[in-house]
């Protein structure tokens, strides 16, 4: 049996017609008549040597073979369509598709990008807050921002960014009421639990144990999302534990204070992620170079705390 494959224009005729279960409708997709689409399927049906669909009165339903095709040559198109969307990315510098999680969307890039468009108004950015895992082509994504230990995964580039730490912060009258750390016992913690999946945790407990405090840290309002953790302490609602890359800019500009000096460093860091090759594209090597340089401005927030980390912290049943 001969392998040579079938006009593509015909496999395209027949994936609409099995999508949509009608002739007429996979005409109208494909801007043909529908005499013309029911040639193509024809010819195709005369290349496999059997029918692909059963024409009823008014209707059409797939046969055995043509259930059998169907999932394949879907899917195909699909890959195709794809690979196209992914080769007309790669000559579009005018157009840069990021995706990072809510809360760094929300507490680093968007009070941000307003000096990235004002420094490169020819690139148009576009935000995508999501932590869903993602494929680079099907997504249509130029780059990604996520947290985690750093490690090489196949076909991205991936560059670790600043250090990251966790330390308590609070608006400047809290800390007038809490002015040292073991006033901590009477004040309200808020738990950022987004952070809880990594080992050793560096949680409100674990900082207690650095600072060596006798805390009942198992009170306090519980936020699965950190920027809403640190809303709520923007709010005066109480002390939260903050992460460097979302609360830096709030503490250099005033809005909240770390005043107790003391930070646990992570494991983890955010990292950015393009497909291997591609952090080189002008419009992608922009963002990079911007975003570390933004990371520069707030430095000095990190020099000023002591920084230990967390795999030096004693465990709960250390004596």
């Amino acid at each position: 049996m001969p392998d040579r494959l079938p006009p593509l224009t015909a496999l395209r005729a027949f994936e609409a017609a099995a999508r949509h279960m009608s002739f007429a409708k996979a005409a109208e997709e494909l801007f043909v008549t529908p005499a013309a689409l029911s040639y193509q399927i024809k010819s195709l049906e005369e290349h496999l040597g059997a029918p692909l669909f059963h024409r009823l009165n008014r209707a059409v339903a797939l046969t055995e073979i043509g259930n059998s095709l169907a999932p394949g040559v879907q899917e195909g198109f699909q890959t195709l369509t794809a690979a196209w969307r992914s080769a007309q990315r790669q000559t579009d510098d005018a157009t840069l598709m990021v995706t990072a999680g809510p809360a760094f969307t929300a507490k680093w890039l968007a009070p941000r990008f307003y000096e990235f468009a004002r420094a490169h108004p020819d690139i148009d950015l576009r935000f995508s807050a999501t932590l869903r895992n993602l494929d680079f082509n099907r997504d249509e994504v130029d780059v990604a921002i996520r947290f985690g230990e750093d490690h090489k995964e196949p076909g991205l580039w991936s560059f670790p960014m600043a250090q990251e730490w966790v330390t308590p912060v609070m608006v400047p009258e809290m800390a007038e009421r809490f002015p040292t750390p073991e006033s901590l016992s009477t004040a309200t913690l808020i738990h950022d639990e987004s952070i809880d999946f990594l080992r050793p945790r560096a949680d409100w407990a674990a900082w207690c144990r650095l600072m060596k405090l006798d805390v009942d840290t198992n009170h306090g309002p519980r936020f699965s999302g950190a920027d809403h953790s640190i809303d709520a302490a923007l709010a005066g609602a109480g002390i939260a534990l903050g992460r460097r890359a979302l609360v830096v800019k709030d503490i250099h500009e005033g809005r909240l204070v770390a005043p107790y000096g003391h930070a646990i460093s992570l494991k983890a860091r955010f990292r950015f992620l393009c497909r291997e090759g591609t952090q080189t594209r002008p419009h992608i090597a922009a963002l990079h170079s911007w975003m570390m340089k933004e990371i520069e401005k707030t430095a000095a927030v990190t020099q000023a705390l002591s920084l230990t980390p967390v795999e030096e912290i004693p465990p709960h049943d250390a004596h």
